[in-house]
């Protein structure tokens, strides 16, 4: 009873890993584009030759946490139900297990991920050690005879480096008929020593058809209306096959602010200051962070899309056209370099809690320098 308070009392808090208004991943009941990998993982069970840890590797918000509670749910339910999912990993949703895993609530499972401090009221920056080091009376326990437990990392390269090394001592001998799943979007940031003791799977960005199927899956879910059809276009070459991409503009006018951006943009190098002061009013204020940050994350995206542009022809042709404009051959390295300083500058605000609207100001006084005439 005191696992399953527990858990009431987390799901009750904020989730680092809930899009607020959205399904959370647990709670998603189809996955779209991954059907492979789910073969893979359902052959490996089938075949009863499990290992017994797994990266899910692949872009942020393209499905690879909804892969993982899908393959929770389906390790954690009896063998009547395995045996009707076929080739896939498919479990009913209205069976016990899915109940427990949506609620957070099955014995059989733990959940590893940047916890919600109550004193502080935020989330910390990185995954720390205590939460890894709850993982030992969870495995410490014995579980029925064949029954299999799940530990869910997410993300894995959220892991601190006293993290990393708990984990480490837990993968280098891992309890009989545990299986690790560790969701990662960089995997390059995770100790090679864990690497090494995980199987890898790789998801990759989801395609036109599959992105539309999961965005209106979740908007539906959310009783949200679907984009209009002529925003389509635009929203696909924004979100680069990741669903949540797609709902965070959805959620915050994101393609509002993007058409913003753009229009700044194709006004170079000259800078409509007024609008840029507009801007910086409405995202200067910490209230205002997670449109600043959508904001950046639009910026950067534009930039790195009209390097990619200028230096290999590919792209869309509006793409194609403003790198033309805005990027002489002889000044790609300086767009790159400005790709780079921007991050190194907001990381910086935000660390030190510098001013937001100065932030904002600067960064489109530096994009104008660049696109000046040499």
């Amino acid at each position: 009873m005191a696992r399953r308070a527990a858990a009431a009392e987390i799901e009750a808090l904020p989730e680092i890993d809930r899009l607020d208004g959205f399904p959370h991943p647990r709670e998603t009941r189809e996955l779209f584009g991954h059907e492979n990998a789910e073969r893979e993982l359902a052959a490996s069970f089938t075949a009863d030759r499990m290992h017994h840890a797994w990266m899910l590797t692949g872009p942020n918000g393209i499905g690879k946490a909804t892969l993982a509670y899908r393959c929770a749910r389906f390790a954690l339910a009896p063998p009547k139900l395995r045996e009707a999912a076929g080739d896939g990993l498919a479990i009913p949703p209205e069976s016990i297990t899915a109940g427990q895993v949506r609620a957070l609530s099955h014995p059989g499972l733990a959940i590893v991920r940047r916890a919600y401090d109550q004193k502080t009221k935020r989330f910390p920056a990185t995954i720390l050690v205590d939460e890894v080091r709850e993982l030992r009376g969870f495995l410490g326990r014995t579980a029925d005879e064949g029954a299999w437990r799940v530990v869910i990392v997410d993300s894995a390269d959220e892991l601190n480096l006293n993290a990393s090394n708990a984990l480490l001592k837990v993968l280098e001998e891992p309890p009989t008929r545990v299986l690790f799943l560790l969701v990662v979007a960089q995997p390059q940031r995770l100790l090679r020593t864990i690497r090494s003791r995980c199987r890898s799977l790789d998801l990759a960005p989801l395609g036109t058809q599959d992105l539309r199927r999961a965005v209106t899956q979740a908007l539906a879910t959310a009783e949200t209306a679907p984009p209009a059809e002529t925003d389509w276009t635009t929203l696909e070459t924004l979100a680069e096959g990741s669903v949540r991409r797609v709902l965070d503009l959805a959620a915050g006018d994101g393609l509002g602010l993007y058409r913003r951006i753009e229009g700044l943009l194709r006004s170079l190098p000259a800078i409509d200051w007024q609008a840029a002061h507009t801007l910086g009013d409405e995202l200067g204020s910490a209230a205002a962070d997670p449109r600043l940050t959508l904001f950046f994350d639009l910026l950067l995206a534009l930039i790195a899309r009209l390097v990619r542009a200028k230096a290999s022809g590919e792209g869309t042709a509006d793409d194609i056209a403003l790198a033309n404009r805005l990027i002489p051959a002889d000044r790609l390295a300086s767009w790159a370099e400005l790709w780079e300083t921007i991050v190194r500058d907001k990381a910086e605000t935000l660390a030190l809690n510098l001013d937001r609207r100065m932030l904002i100001l600067d960064t489109l006084a530096r994009v104008a320098r660049t696109a000046e005439p040499a």
